[in-house]
């Protein structure tokens, strides 16, 4: 039986952007399977070639690739170019990146021989890919898997097909082979499909911390498929010890609220010096009270969109209420303009006299606020998540980001500088909940190939020189 039709839906307006039947994953990972040995079999300069041409495409379509990434998700226009750019970068990055991490090197050998170490391909990856960076987040598992030569398999999320189906059209533009390169459209059941195929080698995976759980259960028995995790965050920004309290406020929306708060990497808690709690909060509203929520093609240009849809403002909506329920003080009121739009301005409210804080991931425009007395303090709070993604400081005081650093557990660790932004020039990733020691971005060169070393002679030479009988 067929499944339900995939409809995208313009958050900021409600039209209907995109529509289109599911795929089939068997068909899909079939294809991929058919055409994988013949790409692998490419020399690397063919392939970095291919993606080459990939970019300069994209590149050529910024324009209309940016208005699309905008109206689908509702991020701002000039976040949206921001989201292209990534893209096309990702190329030569993962061109340098392969080159530093999967060389191919003559190690020292024995009697006159050759050690080699060179890396292949896994073989049909697949990817699934989130909504928040519908484009930049799965492109940067296909670009590094495509040119270790591997074959993909991507299925974009429900809520953004029309940008996935634009980025796999942009490969396939350039001359990457559509059997090496295959777009699943699909919901959870296709998704689920995909990841349990018996035929795919690996799956890279960016989303949420519950399905990511759920696949590393679903994987335990397939040892001999990679599997790479980039889950969320809860993430802690703390404010100490600083005079300028525009910078940190500014440092603090920033990190909380762009891209709607829908950023793995987004802080999630702040936790400030009790004694400074006041004066920043001042500075933080003075803030808030002139960023703009709007359309994402507005003018002037809002600083954030929507979120997704109706269905995740309903959830945020509720989780604020929640924490107020159980004993969160607000200190801005969560808003939602119309009821029947997705639109949320920034909410931050006061959790420190909460019991049992709920350590979750509240993907949207909420900051939770704890005051502590003592720095020792603030960097156990910051660690009061099973999550371990992103943390930043916001001090003037070196002393205290060495022990920051040291005490602070997460992948990105960050000085006067957002929780967010990260370097696609740089690894990626958390521990905990917040991944599985797969870090992407530069790294993602490990995972999408394995290292094989081979011990080689032009000629078969031996002898047993001991433990032989005598002739």
């Amino acid at each position: 039986m067929a499944g339900q039709e995939i409809v995208s839906i313009e958050p900021a307006t409600g039209a209907i952007l995109w529509r289109n039947m599911p795929g089939n994953a068997d068909e899909e990972v079939a294809v991929a399977r058919a055409h994988w040995a013949a790409w692998a079999a490419q020399p690397l300069a063919y392939r970095l070639e291919a993606l080459r041409r990939f970019a300069n495409v994209v590149r050529a379509r910024t324009d209309a690739f940016a208005d699309l990434i905008a109206r689908e998700t509702g991020k701002p226009l000039w976040e949206a170019r921001t989201e292209v750019d990534t893209v096309i970068g990702k190329v030569n990055i993962s061109a340098t990146a392969f080159a530093e991490r999967t060389p191919q090197r003559r190690l020292d050998s024995q009697l006159g021989g050759r050690l080699t170490l060179r890396h292949k391909p896994h073989g049909v990856l697949a990817v699934l890919g989130p909504y928040n960076f519908p484009a930049h987040l799965p492109n940067g598992h296909i670009v590094p898997a495509l040119l270790a030569g591997n074959a993909v398999v991507f299925k974009p999320s429900e809520k953004t097909p029309a940008v996935g189906a634009f980025l796999v059209d942009c490969f396939h533009e350039a001359g990457v082979p559509k059997g090496v390169l295959r777009l699943l459209i699909g919901g959870a059941a296709e998704g689920k499909a995909l990841a349990a195929h018996p035929d795919i080698d690996g799956l890279l995976f960016t989303g949420s911390a519950r399905t990511g759980i759920a696949l590393n259960r679903a994987f335990a028995d397939t040892p001999e498929k990679i599997l790479a995790l980039e889950m969320g965050g809860n993430n802690p920004i703390i404010v100490w010890d600083t005079p300028d309290l525009h910078s940190a406020a500014v440092l603090i929306v920033q990190s909380a609220f762009t891209s709607a708060g829908q950023r793995c990497t987004a802080a999630r808690r702040l936790i400030v010096d009790e004694r400074l709690h006041a004066p920043l909060l001042a500075e933080l509203a003075k803030l808030l009270d002139r960023v703009i929520v709007g359309d994402p093609h507005a003018d002037p240009q809002p600083f954030m969109g929507p979120v997704i849809d109706n269905e995740a403002a309903d959830l945020l909506t509720e989780s604020f209420l929640t924490l107020m329920s159980r004993g969160g003080r607000p200190i801005r009121h969560m808003q939602r303009p119309d009821d029947k739009r997705p639109f949320l301005t920034p909410g931050v409210i006061d959790v420190t006299d909460m019991n049992d804080r709920p350590d979750v991931e509240l993907f949207g425009p909420i900051l939770q606020m704890v005051r502590v007395n003592s720095f020792s303090d603030a960097i156990a709070e910051a660690n009061n998540t099973r999550y371990g993604l992103s943390a930043s400081l916001v001090s003037q005081n070196p002393a205290l980001y060495d022990q920051f650093w040291a005490n602070i557990r997460a992948g990105i660790v960050n000085w006067n500088k957002p929780t967010n932004g990260a370097s696609s020039s740089a690894p990626f990733g958390g521990i905990g909940w917040s991944g599985n020691h797969r870090p992407s971005a530069y790294y993602a060169a490990d995972y999408c190939a394995y290292p094989v070393v081979s011990s080689e002679a032009d000629q078969a030479r031996a002898l047993i020189g001991i433990g032989l009988r005598d002739e």
